[in-house]
């Protein structure tokens, strides 16, 4: 398996990306899949890790770092628009069909976390992807509106519609906008702040376990105001007939954002659990990768067989 630093275009935004192919030599052109990373995420996080582990089972994979984020062009930096997350992974599949090594008639999306979302809604709006999988489904409007586990009380989302309007307004008038910390300073802010999938969160993204320096800690204000506005999920009807595989942790408290998108499917569709997994545990503990690859696989294999 080897990588290579490639860049393309989304909606006139550079996009940075890492492409995955596999060294064994193959009959021709091979299947491809587009990797998403979660919400703040790099690529050089988990969906690296899922890029690199899905280049091994012979596919070329393609993970990149979202607009605005990372390595990728677009200002204001840390902004997280739902509609361009989209569009990120439309220009990704534009980008494989030009890939002497890629199949353009065989191209799936892989979507981690809020890239689950919106690969959900980039593979209902565009035919060229021929099959759907996420991992640890989320979907950030939901969560921002109604928590992480859905019960979060409305008053916590409109207070930070009040922020964002308060930066709006600054900003017309010359100031400073600012931005909205993603992560308290302590895992025991965490934990009094959102439980323990904040904590986990705060494990993977602020310590050693999963740091890394272009991995965002705020978001622009202007991403909230976006998320009033956004259902990633509408789109979801129009995947079918084409199969759609989610595979999530058995202890994730998104795990209802997975089964709303799965009620919405109308196609050959599938929610597979990991036992023992927490929503995190998918991004990087080997325990729970290696079967979620797995079926990965077997899915994708499937789906993207030739003829």
């Amino acid at each position: 398996m080897s990588r290579t630093t490639v860049s393309f275009d989304s909606a006139g935004i550079p996009i940075a990306a890492h492409l995955y192919t596999p060294d064994t030599p193959g009959p021709g052109r091979r299947p491809a899949l587009v990797v998403g990373h979660p919400g703040t995420g790099v690529k050089e996080q988990t969906s690296g890790t899922y890029a690199q582990r899905m280049a091994e089972q012979d596919f070329v994979t393609l993970a990149f770092d979202a607009a605005y984020q990372g390595e990728s062009g677009g200002v204001p930096r840390g902004l997280e628009d739902p509609a361009q997350r989209v569009e990120d992974f439309k220009a990704a599949v534009s980008y494989l069909t030009t890939r002497e090594e890629v199949d353009a008639d065989r191209i799936g999306l892989l979507g981690i976390c809020a890239s689950g979302s919106y690969s959900l809604a980039a593979t209902g709006g565009d035919q060229r992807v021929k099959a759907v999988a996420t991992v640890s489904t989320a979907e950030p409007a939901r969560q921002f509106r109604l928590g992480a586990d859905g019960t979060q009380d409305p008053a916590v989302f409109r207070s930070l519609l009040d922020a964002a309007a308060a930066a709006r307004s600054a900003s017309a008038r010359g100031g400073d906008a600012g931005a909205m910390a993603v992560f308290p300073e302590t895992a025991e802010q965490a934990r009094a702040l959102g439980g323990q999938h904040a904590v986990e969160g705060f494990e993977y993204y602020c310590t050693a376990r999963g740091h890394h320096e272009r991995s965002a800690k705020t978001l622009a204000w202007e991403s909230i105001d976006k998320m009033a506005a956004s259902d990633a999920f509408l789109a979801v009807p129009l995947i079918g007939p084409r199969p759609m595989l989610q595979i999530i942790g058995e202890r994730a408290v998104t795990a209802w954002i997975a089964v709303e998108a799965h009620q919405r499917a109308t196609g050959p569709k599938e929610i597979h659990w990991i036992k023992g997994a927490s929503h995190v545990d998918l991004y990087d503990k080997q325990e729970y990768i290696d079967p979620a690859v797995d079926k990965l696989t077997d899915f994708f294999t499937t789906a993207l067989a030739t003829g």
